[in-house]
């Protein structure tokens, strides 16, 4: 018994411990520890969701940026999971195909998905992106009673939005972008708490929303919009931001709109807004981001939107405008807009006749009793008004510019906070697998302890190794060794940025790996960056080589171009902090073996990196440097020569230039000999203005990454037009 009261004495702290610890350091509940594993079940089992059993406790799963499990008193309060399953946005019309097209089996069920899911009556937080969900989306999603984020962008749900999403009145963030939704959107304004509404991406309309004004956030770009700006809109004095780009909005833009007093992003791009904008409108002075370009908008610009200039982004090209900037110069004639503007507004109306002419017929038939004849007639008729609305449309899709069907304005974002960069740009690689933290000993196998043999340059941005992982992928590592005080704290800010590094169009990176050692005062540290290998050649190498350069006609370098640009589009929009000084060079844009551009040995934004690369006064000169180094890719592109100094690059423009201003003949004679007769003149003329843009001598007066991205795509555009009437033998 002696015994018994000297154990009890020593062991009844550690008894009260347990007694008084809260629950949220335990296991969850039963019950909900049930749940997560018939969710991993359903969403069939996903990568990031492998390797749980049965003594796992998920209140203690390191975070990551694919999988984030909070627990609160025994209970899951946000769930996140990112997934690496293709959207139905990462497709673009050039490269889509069914074998890309990644969802859930047909064994899936997203009613069953909800149904266990609403059972974590607790979850406050619910993030499912990139998973391959498809199906409706049920009603029954307001049973998460306690909701305040929810978002299920980046998947396949396609229907209605559910009008019982306007009871979650805790919602805070409604993320619903890059999915399949049609229809009109449910009213939400009781949703008195909603701060951010992303609703991008999907083919809703054509009503405008109807939503509380306490909205900061907007996000409706990408749908089937056809509507007026609503005059309430000058009610949201909490709106940030408001994107309605590449929709089909008509009308008038709201003078008021401008100068929203918290207003810092404002997209209006790709629609068919029309009118004068009074010159003399007011500007928040908030605003960083104006895009109002490829709308239908005459007159002059409004004096604000010139003074803003000097401390924001301005867009308005693709307008019939009255400017004097040269760099805006891309302007329609003022016919122009008022013909697209007659056009804009026929296919309404021409709907509203066939209705009209439905009802008369139905009101004659019921007073004849069905006379055949008129009957036929009728049909006739409204076979007529079909046929020419059709014909008005396709009139009305060759003359309207290619934002409509290749929108780089549709993407773009201002940088202001990484969370707010779409998860979409976050996630645009397809196929890659889940970002991966490595371990010093996964390094070392890859490298075989860095053979020599494997070490392929070394340069600014370190020592770059080929590799091979355990599953036998080849792999690049490049090595970065920094010597800083305070560095670990530092690092960690800097490497947030790099699971974000994955798009199509650039090397991606696929995970890292950092050793550090402390030195007093100083702290050493190697920073191992995980690349994907891309097994073909170079853009040079393959314009130097005379068999493969054959390969590649107008309509082929058109996408590489395309491709180069989207991958500087997304180094400089896509993430945040953008990445600018990136030391374009031809010999770093590779292909793969679908000739697919990826811009490689860009700027790895690691500390020594941020400020050696440029001081932040001149973050601008960087952009446009940027910019440069593109124009001379895109003249080594059009020529086909190589260029090694400054003065090649003036001498080949000057007979760009001479060629583009004179006559075809001449500008035939500069042009790569092996693209005779595959190009439509005026594609390859706007491809060499846009290149002679980029060249500027003063920096300022170069183009924005978003201006190249419009000019190549409108070539493209031109480009197929020509090929797919017949024109290819056409010697030019």
């Amino acid at each position: 018994m002696k015994k018994f009261w000297v154990s009890f004495y020593y062991l009844f702290p550690a008894i009260i411990l347990v007694l008084f610890t809260p629950t949220s350091i335990a296991q969850l509940t039963p019950s909900e520890n049930r749940i997560i594993f018939q969710v991993q079940k359903l969403l069939q089992y996903p990568q990031v969701l492998q390797g749980w059993t049965n003594w796992t406790n998920f209140c203690f799963l390191p975070p990551s940026p694919s999988l984030k499990i909070v627990c609160s008193n025994g209970h899951v309060t946000e769930l996140t999971i990112v997934g690496n399953k293709s959207s139905p946005s990462s497709h673009s019309p050039i490269t889509a195909s069914l074998n890309s097209i990644q969802t859930l089996s047909a064994s899936f069920s997203i009613d069953s998905l909800f149904t266990v899911m609403t059972k974590l009556s607790n979850l406050k937080v619910l993030s499912l992106v990139s998973l391959g969900l498809w199906g409706p989306l049920p009603a029954k999603i307001n049973r998460f009673w306690s909701m305040e984020v929810l978002n299920i962008s980046s998947n396949f749900i396609h229907g209605e939005i559910p009008s019982s999403i306007s009871s979650m009145k805790n919602l805070r963030s409604l993320v619903l972008a890059d999915n399949l939704f049609n229809g009109s959107v449910p009213d939400l304004t009781r949703l008195t708490s909603l701060e951010e509404l992303n609703l991008g991406g999907n083919k809703l309309g054509p009503e405008f929303p109807s939503v509380e004004n306490n909205l900061v956030s907007i996000i409706l770009r990408k749908n089937s919009l056809r509507y007026q700006i609503p005059p309430q809109l000058m009610h949201f004095d909490k709106l940030q931001i408001f994107d309605i780009s590449s929709n089909e909005m008509f009308g008038n833009i709201p003078t008021s709109l401008f100068s929203l007093p918290s207003l810092q992003y404002l997209n209006l791009a790709t629609n068919h807004l029309r009118g004068n904008l009074s010159v003399n409108i007011a500007c928040s002075s908030a605003l960083t981001y104006v895009d109002i370009s490829s709308n239908l908008l005459q007159g002059k610009l409004p004096s604000c939107l010139g003074s803003l200039s000097s401390k924001a982004k301005v867009l308005y090209s693709g307008n019939c405008l009255s400017t004097t900037r040269k760099l805006n110069d891309q302007q329609h004639p003022s016919s122009y807009c008022k013909k697209e503007a007659a056009l804009a507004v026929k296919p309404p109306q021409a709907k509203m006749a066939k209705k009209e002419s439905g009802m008369e017929l139905g009101l004659v038939l019921g007073i004849i009793g069905g006379v055949v004849g008129i009957a036929a007639l009728l049909a006739l008729l409204i076979a007529f008004i079909l046929r020419k609305s059709k014909a008005e449309r396709l009139d009305h899709k060759i003359h309207r510019s290619v934002a409509d069907k290749f929108s780089a304005r549709a993407s773009s974002r201002p940088n202001i906070d990484a969370r707010r960069v779409p998860q979409t740009m976050r996630l645009a690689a397809v196929g890659l697998p889940p970002y991966c933290i490595f371990t010093s000993e996964e390094i070392e196998d890859a490298t075989n302890n860095f053979d020599p043999s494997n070490l392929i340059g070394e340069g600014s941005q370190g020592q770059l190794y080929k590799g091979w992982l355990r599953d036998g992928s080849v792999v690049l590592v490049n090595c970065i060794k920094i010597k800083q005080k305070g560095l670990p704290r530092s690092i960690m800010q800097h490497l947030e940025v790099l699971p974000n590094l994955r798009h199509r169009h650039i090397v991606s990176v696929l995970g890292h790996c950092v050793i550090t050692h402390q030195d007093p005062p100083q702290t050493t540290s190697t920073v191992f960056v995980v690349f994907e290998h891309v097994s073909n050649v170079s853009l040079r190498d393959q314009l130097t080589d005379g068999r493969k350069r054959e390969m590649l006609k107008w309509p082929q370098r058109m996408a590489i171009s395309i491709g180069i640009a989207r991958g500087i589009h997304f180094l400089h929009t896509g993430v945040a902090p953008a990445i600018f000084g990136n030391n374009l060079k031809i010999e770093n844009i590779l292909l793969d073996d679908s000739l697919n551009a990826k811009v490689s040995k860009y700027s790895i934004p690691l500390p020594s990196k941020v400020r050696t690369h440029y001081p932040i006064c001149s973050t601008n000169n960087a952009e446009k440097e940027d910019i440069y180094q593109l124009g001379v890719i895109l003249l080594e592109i059009i020529t086909g020569k190589q260029i090694t100094s400054s003065s090649e690059v003036e001498e080949l423009k000057d007979e760009l230039e001479k060629g583009s201003s004179e006559a075809a003949s001449i500008l035939r004679s500069a042009i790569d000999p092996s693209l005779r007769g595959t190009y439509a003149y005026e594609s390859m003329k706007t491809a060499v203005q846009i290149t002679m843009n980029c060249l500027y001598k003063v920096s300022s007066n170069r183009p924005s990454i978003e201006d190249v991205l419009w000019n190549l795509q409108y070539s493209m555009q031109v480009q197929e037009s020509w090929t797919s009437s017949g024109n290819l033998s056409t010697k030019l």
